[in-house]
């Protein structure tokens, strides 16, 4: 990074001293700005991770769902973004930074991952990554249509969309070399099994026996991965499902009159987790040069929510927003009281965590499974 300066005719030229406090307060700009994107993780020479792009849904939705009025799956009003940059409500459904933004961040992207669908989007974001996640979203298909959100085929056809406008922007090969060596972050399948299955029960009159639930979910999935591995997506995260039945929403439906853990619930998660793992790697020796890549953030954030005190907070069964035991998007507003402090709150309502426990989540995560991409 250079600057050049021309002064006027008539400036004289700088003392030694104030053209060393300009040079001090040059170098101290630039650490300033260097800072907002620092890599927390270093790469190995010659590798690069130019860009991460994001499908999925709520956890890592970056606000793709706010100008679709047809869907109760936003969040882009208070007290949502409370702890975000200027308390703004993005539709992160958290009290701050999602996943999506840490991740970016943690790799010396840029500070925060936009989502696709802003009309406010900059050209200059694309090459970079973008967020094509939406709350509400699943692997079944019927999950995404009953909640009105962008379902895994529509988030693909995005990402289509979205290499179009890339080759626009930087032509054919450095798209290729894009694509090739992107982030590609797939966090899906919470909803599917909490909702879809377990709620509702839509899909228990069709499949019975969850195991064979877990399959159907598992065929759309490798179906999803195939086809980006098709456009070029190589490098390929696919984030498990979190342990749902400790989440407040579900202890308080499910856990009877002493809101006790869902294990049913976590039972279901770990049968899908199991076969959503196996399949990874039977795509692996299927698909030339894929690296599609297990990451575990089940047990990492089972600790967290049991051990809670270990880590810092003092209430683990509960959301900071009103009693913490079912609010969750429109239940969850600017009427609704707040607890004294988040930071002491492993969730932020009744089904998402706070920005505080994503960060204690995403940091080590990277840390674990960047190596197997590269």
């Amino acid at each position: 990074m250079f600057l050049f300066m021309k002064f006027p005719p008539s400036f004289s030229s700088p003392s030694p001293s104030s053209l060393f406090r300009f040079i001090v307060l040059f170098i101290i700009t630039v650490l300033i700005v260097c800072e907002k994107t620092r890599a927390v993780v270093k790469l190995p020479p010659n590798v690069s991770v130019p860009a991460v792009l994001v499908f999925g849904d709520s956890i890592m939705d970056t606000g793709n769902n706010n100008n679709n009025l047809a869907t109760t799956a936003r969040c882009n009003y208070p007290p949502y973004g409370k702890d975000f940059k200027g308390g703004i409500p993005t539709g992160r459904f958290s009290n701050g930074k999602v996943p999506s933004d840490l991740i970016v961040e943690e790799l010396g992207i840029k500070e925060l991952l936009p989502p696709y669908v802003d009309s406010k989007l900059e050209p200059g974001e694309l090459a970079t990554g973008v967020c094509f996640a939406s709350g509400g979203a699943g692997y079944d298909p019927f999950t995404a249509q009953s909640s009105f959100t962008i379902s895994l085929s529509g988030q693909l056809g995005l990402f289509r969309e979205y290499i179009g406008k890339l080759k626009a922007a930087v032509g054919e090969e450095r798209t290729k070399f894009i694509l090739r060596n992107t982030l590609y972050i797939v966090v899906l399948g919470s909803n599917d099994i909490s909702n879809t299955y377990f709620l509702t029960r839509v899909r228990q009159l069709q499949y019975p026996n969850f195991s064979a639930y877990a399959d159907f979910m598992l065929s759309s999935a490798s179906t999803f991965f195939k086809e980006i591995y098709g456009e070029g997506a190589r490098r390929i995260a696919v984030f498990s499902v979190p342990p749902l039945g400790y989440l407040p929403s579900q202890r308080t439906i499910g856990g009877g009159i002493r809101r006790d853990v869902v294990v049913k619930i976590n039972d279901a998660v770990q049968i899908f987790n199991t076969k959503l793992s196996k399949q990874l790697e039977s795509l692996n020796h299927e698909l030339p040069d894929s690296r599609m890549v297990y990451v575990d953030v089940y047990n990492p954030l089972l600790d967290i929510i049991v051990n809670y005190q270990k880590y810092g907070y003092k209430v683990g069964d509960r959301g900071c927003c009103g009693t913490g035991t079912i609010e969750v998007v429109l239940l969850c507003n600017r009427f609704t009281p707040l607890c004294s402090n988040d930071l002491e709150y492993v969730f932020w309502d009744s089904f998402h965590p706070t920005e505080s426990v994503y960060k204690k989540l995403i940091s080590p995560v990277i840390g674990k499974y960047l190596n197997k991409f590269l």
